[in-house]
């Protein structure tokens, strides 16, 4: 087994064989391939819907074995239309669009999913292009490596000079920390959490629908839940997605904001699941905010702020100039930028969330 576990090669075997024999027995049919269920929840995607949903259509599965879910929050930018003329071109695939009045991710994938027949349940967000094959090796994964839940490594990309500088960003250990789906990997690793995935029927028998309190974070706590009830989820390096960013400096504040704000409560819900890198950016944000009110006060306070903001400027500058020595030197008059609104908004967001959430500490 390549990924990195806690057991031995005959315990893997065994869970694979009682994996194929469940997923296979759960279709009732004498059929390789499980029935796989494609949930996409989206809200306003006309730039996007034609990569999303044409990749999901254009999967090297077998057709009869597969149906695509969109879950729409009520999109009022054409999105409905484009998904219509797609899904005309594309009729050896069921595509059947649900009302999604919640218009957030949770609604939307709870709805699908009480309609889904599949045994494999994937899914796939708006902003996502999958590999054609992404269907047909998480099925793989699932059936031969005894895991619950599986997805890949995210190739996070843009459009435009803005967005293809904030896809860098977001592909740095500087701007996400060590989350393994976002800045890769080489090998087969079980991990805490992934994107756009590809569960068994029987882990989200057993985990129940998406929290529809969390605007953002749904997928972190809902992974959390998983693995308390025991699932494993791996993170494969030949499950390969694209992730289109936000084209502005607005959009990307609100989403990471929102990402703080709501972290709060998977925070209060599940205190195990938080790792520390999802401190550092309040901590630091605390320490600007509080060194800025404080250091007219003191001359040492002053002293002890300039060393915080020039440490981080630094850092800042550095991991800058790493990337755009890499991927072009005009990235660099942007980066610093995109750097400061990854950290301060969620800093920022997660401190609005302590103060909004304040009260919901022993719920």
């Amino acid at each position: 087994m390549p990924f990195r576990a806690g057991q031995t090669a005959n315990s893997a075997r065994s869970c694979a064989r009682s994996r194929r024999k469940s997923l296979n027995a759960s279709s009732n049919v004498d059929e390789p391939f499980p029935f796989v269920s494609v949930i996409m929840p989206i809200r306003n995607e006309a730039d996007f819907i034609a990569r999303s949903l044409g990749a999901v259509l254009a999967q090297d599965y077998p057709a009869d074995r597969l149906e695509v879910l969109i879950a729409d929050g009520m999109s009022t930018d054409g999105t409905r239309a484009i998904i219509a003329a797609i899904a005309a071109d594309h009729s050896h695939i069921p595509v059947t669009v649900i009302d999604n009045p919640g218009r957030i991710v949770p609604t939307g994938f709870n709805a699908a999913l009480a309609r889904a027949r599949g045994d494999v349940i994937v899914r796939v967000d708006g902003h996502c292009e999958i590999a054609p094959n992404y269907v047909s090796r998480c099925v793989r994964h699932l059936l031969e490596d005894g895991v619950d839940g599986v997805g890949g490594p995210i190739e996070t990309i843009g459009t435009s000079p803005l967005s293809e500088t904030i896809a860098l960003a977001m592909r740095s250990p500087f701007g996400v920390g060590d989350s393994a789906f976002r800045t890769g990997t080489d090998e087969a690793i079980l991990v805490d959490t992934i994107a756009f995935p590809a569960y068994t029927r029987a882990a989200v028998q057993r985990a129940g629908p998406l929290d529809e309190e969390l605007v953002r974070n749904q997928d972190d706590e809902y992974n959390y839940r998983l693995r308390k009830l025991g699932a494993r989820l791996l993170l494969a390096p030949d499950v390969r997605a694209k992730y289109y960013s936000r084209g502005s400096l607005r959009s990307l504040w609100r989403q990471y904001y929102q990402y703080g704000f709501y972290k709060v409560r998977v925070l209060q819900k599940h205190p195990r699941q938080m790792r520390p890198r999802q401190f550092v950016p309040p901590a630091f944000v605390t320490s600007f905010l509080g060194g800025a009110l404080l250091c007219p006060l003191n001359k040492r306070l002053r002293v002890l702020w300039a060393l915080v903001i020039s440490a981080y400027a630094v850092a800042n500058l550095m991991a800058s100039w790493r990337i755009a020595r890499k991927a072009g030197r005009a990235h660099l008059q942007r980066l610093p930028l995109v750097f400061s609104i990854l950290h301060f908004s969620y800093g920022l967001g997660f401190l609005h969330g302590l103060v909004h959430f304040r009260k919901r500490w022993r719920r």
